[in-house]
């Protein structure tokens, strides 16, 4: 018993000084991010399904899918353009990159998951991150910013999303985006 006792009690040492070794000093904790600003940015998706230069493509769907009037289990994988205005002519900003689901029976709504990447402007080489619900009829959506990379680091806020143009006949879309991010003025 006295044996076991010394054992536990070098154990404990080592626990200790282990635990107090990997707590954080004062000076390692303070990230230098500098001030929280908020940005506005706005840009349109070009989501080309059919035609020239196709953006996003079928990735998998249920054997169900077929007969769902809503498309239920499909899942879209995309690489879409990010343009400054409407016009698929008008200037890149980015891309935006990700997929979106097919995720109701009752009526067309997409689980998405997109990353926007920017290739211009004052927020090149950074990123934005969004996972949410968009419920494709509705006039304007909101979605959460869930985080971001480079000048977007610990970024939060949300994406409004409103239809600019949709073909019936092709299913391609141009949606215009207002994001609201709450980001540092500097990354750490």
């Amino acid at each position: 018993m006295i044996e076991l006792n010394r054992h536990f009690g070098a154990f404990a040492v080592v626990v200790t000084i282990i635990f107090f070794a990997l707590q954080p000093t004062e000076w390692a904790t303070k990230l230098k991010v500098g001030k929280e600003k908020v940005s506005n940015l706005q840009f349109y998706f070009h989501d080309t399904v059919v035609g020239q230069n196709v953006t996003v493509v079928e990735a998998a769907s249920a054997a169900s899918t077929k007969n769902s009037p809503t498309f239920f289990g499909t899942v879209m994988v995309m690489d879409d353009p990010l343009t400054e205005g409407p016009e698929p002519t008008s200037k890149l900003s980015g891309r935006a990159q990700g997929l979106y689901a097919m995720i109701s029976q009752q009526d067309i709504q997409l689980l998405m998951a997109v990353t926007y990447v920017f290739q211009s402007g004052e927020f090149k080489g950074s990123t934005l991150s969004v996972v949410g619900h968009n419920a494709v009829f509705n006039e304007v959506r909101e979605m959460p910013i869930v985080g971001g990379s480079g000048k977007f680091r610990f970024a939060r806020g949300y994406a409004l999303a409103q239809t600019y143009s949709f073909d019936l006949t092709t299913d391609n879309a141009v949606v215009h985006y207002n994001v609201t991010v709450l980001h540092y003025s500097s990354p750490p």
